[in-house]
């Protein structure tokens, strides 16, 4: 006598899984959904990362065009302020005692540029400071 498995002459065969149960389609919508919420927000920073960093260098362009404006200082000093688009600048300028009592050296000031900016709602701001030469009277 022969013995056949039990799926094949059974009165009750297994039929065939066909497709994803109602548990699996859930968990899988479930992974999906973190997944792309997880997508989504490194992909908003990275936008957000993108904008900033480019007010930031348009404000250190204006900072270096402003200070290569100022070459050297009249004896009286130099106040200067501006915009330029959504960045506003700032140039003060003071004398620099630097100690030196020599009659050759030059008399120097100190220019001081502060760009500022608003990022996401927050003020923001960059000083570059240096020094320069003060401009003696034009010739005839």
């Amino acid at each position: 006598m022969t013995t056949r498995p039990p799926f094949l002459g059974s009165r009750h065969p297994r039929r065939a899984a066909r497709g994803f149960s109602l548990l699996e389609l859930l968990v899988a919508f479930a992974i999906m959904a973190i997944s792309l919420g997880v997508l989504y927000r490194a992909t908003g920073s990275s936008v957000r990362s993108v904008g900033d960093l480019d007010l930031r260098q348009q404000a250190t362009s204006v900072a270096e065009s402003a200070l290569e404006r100022v070459s050297g200082v009249p004896p009286a000093g130099l106040a200067e302020s501006g915009a330029i688009g959504d960045v506003a600048w700032n140039i003060q300028t003071r004398p620099f005692d630097e100690g030196n009592t020599s009659p050759q050296a030059p008399k120097l000031h100190e220019v001081r540029v502060v760009v500022s900016w608003q990022e996401r709602g927050e003020p923001k701001e960059l000083v570059l400071m240096t020094l320069r030469p003060e401009r003696g009277p034009r010739s005839p």
